[in-house]
Parts: structure tokens; sequence; C-alpha cells
């Protein structure tokens, strides 16, 4: 029996059901519900799903055999690389896992890490980042097993992602906890793996905004909800999950406090609400009318993190900020401009939900309220 081979590639977006077929196959494809040609390829093709492959099969049924092959091995991959929801899926992701498809085995072993890490309650931050490091290093294997691997293995492999890749020590880093994660939860494997050797981290001050840029920057930003957005940021020293994860029912206005729920390390915390972002928030709400999370997507939902990131870099391409930073900037920017006012060290601790005092210590290398105090023996010259 003749072969239409179905093969999974990306356009406009999204991930789609190509379908390969001879011109005489044609007449009986053009039945499928939904199906489209695209001429730049110049293939038929139908959407990513269980409901089109089933109207598909239906059509060709007794006629012509599917070969599903490449299909099946992506979308494998799929179910355990994409942890959000919905699903999302990028080009360069798509590409990686159909260029260099995991055989059964490893396949087994990267779904087993993700069910692990799920149970475990790792956010979903932490599985996504988690998971791509692992797979970054299976789809190097070819033909091999990550069970067969040595200590020796994944010391090359670490050296490799320094020497050859270029890779930071931060990457490196997240590497490492990664594999041992595998070894040693998954696979039982402490002893061996417990001592791999970490490259030493560059000590970097963060990037902090003056508190005139900061204004600048919101006054620049027009539309209500990105300016609400990035005040919200800003005046409780919030993560960008934190901000697309508030929901209405966080801001308690009687107490004037804002709710964090699960923050990083799944805990919670209660921060001060600004008196001058409720204003704001009271005006976006009734511009906007949210219904469960405070700040919603134009098709429902929680905000994308991604487009809250571009709205902070757009506002600082039009307040010409050159710093270098993430909506991560407007936290540490709320941390040293406290420290700068005088706030004590435990209760700026404690707003940032930091477990240790020496993650908030390292805003004192940033604070100018008793560097400036010092000033330059140049100052002191007699001229």
């Amino acid at each position: 029996m003749e072969k239409i081979q179905l093969k999974p590639f990306y356009w406009n977006g999204k991930d789609w059901i190509g379908v390969s077929v001879q011109y005489h196959q044609s007449v009986l494809i053009k039945k499928v519900s939904g199906i489209k040609w695209n001429s730049g390829l110049r293939c038929w093709y139908l959407p990513c799903d269980r409901k089109s492959y089933e109207l598909l099969k239906q059509v060709v049924d007794g006629n012509f055999e599917l070969d599903i092959a490449l299909l099946k091995s992506y979308l494998q991959q799929r179910k355990v690389m994409l942890v959000e929801h919905p699903q999302k899926i990028n080009r360069l992701t798509m590409q990686m896992m159909i260029q260099h498809s995991l055989n059964q085995a490893n396949l087994d072993a990267l779904t087993a890490y993700k069910n692990l890490l799920t149970l475990k309650g790792y956010s979903l931050n932490t599985i996504k980042n988690y998971t791509n490091e692992l797979h970054q290093l299976l789809r190097l294997l070819g033909d091999h097993s990550i069970n067969e691997l040595k200590k020796e293995h994944i010391m090359s492999y670490l050296l490799w992602l320094l020497e050859k890749k270029g890779c930071s020590e931060t990457k490196v880093h997240m590497a490492v906890n990664a594999i041992k994660f595998y070894f040693e939860q998954v696979m039982g494997r402490g002893k061996e793996f417990y001592d791999l050797p970490r490259p030493k981290k560059p000590w970097k001050l963060p990037a902090i905004l003056a508190e005139e840029e900061v204004v600048t920057m919101i006054k620049s930003i027009v539309n209500i909800k990105h300016r609400t957005m990035i005040m919200t940021g800003y005046s409780a020293g919030l993560r960008v999950s934190e901000i697309i994860n508030l929901k209405i029912s966080n801001i308690d206005s009687k107490r004037m406090m804002i709710h964090v729920q699960n923050g990083k390390g799944k805990k919670d915390r209660m921060v001060p609400l600004s008196k001058r972002l409720l204003e704001i928030l009271r005006i976006y709400f009734k511009a906007y009318q949210p219904k469960e999370y405070l700040f919603e997507g134009q098709a429902g939902g929680q905000y994308s993190a991604r487009s809250l990131q571009e709205v902070l870099q757009a506002a600082k391409l039009r307040s010409r900020i050159n710093k270098v930073g993430s909506i991560h900037m407007l936290r540490h920017s709320y941390a040293t401009h406290l420290m700068d006012a005088g706030t004590d060290i435990r209760f700026i601790q404690d707003l940032l939900g930091h477990n240790s005092i020496r993650t908030t210590m390292r805003y004192t290398h940033v604070t100018n309220k008793q560097i400036a105090k010092i000033g330059s023996p140049l100052d002191k010259l007699d001229w």
C-alpha cells in the first residue's frame, strides 16, 4: 500500500502537521476537513493536534498508509519538553526536537525526570530550565543511553560547555544542578555524582535604576495597563512571575497590603500596598475589568511574562536608559532605594522573600547612602 508521510513543521508561530503526497493522492487529501495548501513549502498541512490527525486518518484509511514515525517522535518529545499551558512552541525548540530526536531510552529518562520534578513540587520555571538542560545533554548522545554515562563523561561535557560552547558560569551551574538531579534523585546514584566540580561564579553587582530614571520611565508609558504593571513591580519589589501571577483577591485595600502567593520556593509573603499604586490600580480596573488575574492578556488568562519584559524594554528605550536589565532590575532598584532610605536590612529581607540575609546583603554594595558620605580624595586636594 502506498504511503503518505506526515512531518511536523513550524510556520506562522505554530507547529503543524505537514502532509507529503504525490499528485494523484491530492484528490483524496483535499477532502480532509480543515486541510490547507502551503505554496511555499509545497505541501498540505493541518493543525498539530489529535482531532486533525483523526480526520486525516478517516479519509485515507483503506486507500493509503500513514507514515507517522517523524510526527510520533516529535509529539513524544513535545509532551515532555513543554511545561506551560496552553502549550507554546518556538522555531528553535521545534527544530532541535526534530533534528536531534531522542532514542526511546533517553526519552523515557526525560519523561521520568520531568515527572519527578513535578511530583516534588518544583516551579514551572525550574521544571522548564532543568528539562531544557538535561535535554541538551541527551540530544548529544545519539543511540547511547544517559544511564551508560560515568562521572568522567559528565565532567567532559561540562568542560565542553565552558570551552567550546562559551557558556557562562551561571549556565554551567544550572547544567550541574540539572544533571545532579537526574543521577541522584531519579537514578539514586548519589555517591558517584555528589561532588561534580563547579566553575567559580563571577561576583556581579545588580543593575540599579536611579529614582529619577524610574520616574522618567513610568511617565513614558502611555498604556494604562503597562504603566500599572511596571509600577506594581517597582512598588513592591516583585519578580516577573509574581507580577503576572497576582490575582484581584491578592490586593487588600483595607489593610493596604499585597498578598504575594507562591513566590520563589513556593513561599507566601505580605508587602505594603502603595497609596499611589492603589490609585492607578482603581483607574486601570475600571478601564480593563479583569476577571481573575490582576493583569490579563487579550484572550484572558494571566499576562505573558515575555510581553511584560518587552513593556519594560520599550519604556527604557523611550527614556534613553542604557542600563542592561529586565523586570528584575525594578526589584533590585526597590531594595536599593529602601536601603538608601535607611530601612533595616532585616525588613528588606522579609519584603523580598529571601531565605538568607546573605542574599539581601548584596544591596549594601550598591547603596549610595554611606558611600556618598565618604567622597573622593580628589575633592580634598588643594588646587
